[in-house]
């Protein structure tokens, strides 16, 4: 996972305000049909929260983020939250969960270490269990702002992922423009 941006007050005042009318509000509502209210769900990569407060009107969850600052601003933003500081790839925590779920965040990771993310997704995860991820639409990767960036094809998160989980759902949508972004909701094999 990249080091430097989402590990300074600054950086992530920064990105509080850039992500600031951002919110999976959208994808939420796509996974809702695929999980039962109150499951338990663990978020990759909490950030600033906003997704987290959508999914804990429906569910019971666990925000997660390997960024100090991130979980400082949560755990004061939102004292009556669940947070903990987790790695997206080693995700080494011994709760398990109903789902996983992720806005975004799973693209920091290079293509070995998806990989081993969603072989521990599948460790996590209850039988059954739902994983519900966003990726950038590309082919690719690049540094942004310092971070690694990698991007994605249909077919390809298929392929990484179908060793695991069983795709219930897969489609493009418009983040900020059309089809730049993908929507993956996927259950775990048994």
């Amino acid at each position: 996972m990249a080091e430097g941006y989402y590990h300074t007050k600054a950086s992530v005042e920064e990105y509080i305000r850039l992500a600031e009318d951002v919110s999976g509000a959208d994808l939420i509502k796509k996974l809702d049909p695929f999980l039962q209210a109150q499951s338990s769900v663990l978020e990759l990569g909490t950030g600033p929260g906003t997704d987290w407060q959508l999914l804990d009107k429906r569910y019971k969850v666990t925000g997660s983020d390997l960024s100090l600052e991130f979980l400082s601003h949560l755990r004061n933003s939102v004292p009556e939250g669940k947070f903990i500081e987790l790695d997206a790839i080693t995700i080494d925590t011994e709760q398990r969960f109903d789902a996983v779920y992720s806005n975004k965040v799973l693209h920091h990771l290079k293509d070995e270490e998806l990989i081993q993310s969603i072989n521990r997704q599948s460790e996590v995860l209850n039988e059954g269990g739902i994983i519900c991820h966003s990726f950038w639409k590309g082919e690719g990767s690049e540094i942004f702002k310092g971070l690694f960036v990698n991007y994605h094809t249909e077919s390809a998160l298929t392929d990484v992922f179908s060793s695991r989980f069983d795709i219930e759902l897969i489609e493009p949508y418009a983040e900020f423009e059309r089809g730049d972004s993908i929507l993956l909701i996927a259950r775990k094999k048994p």
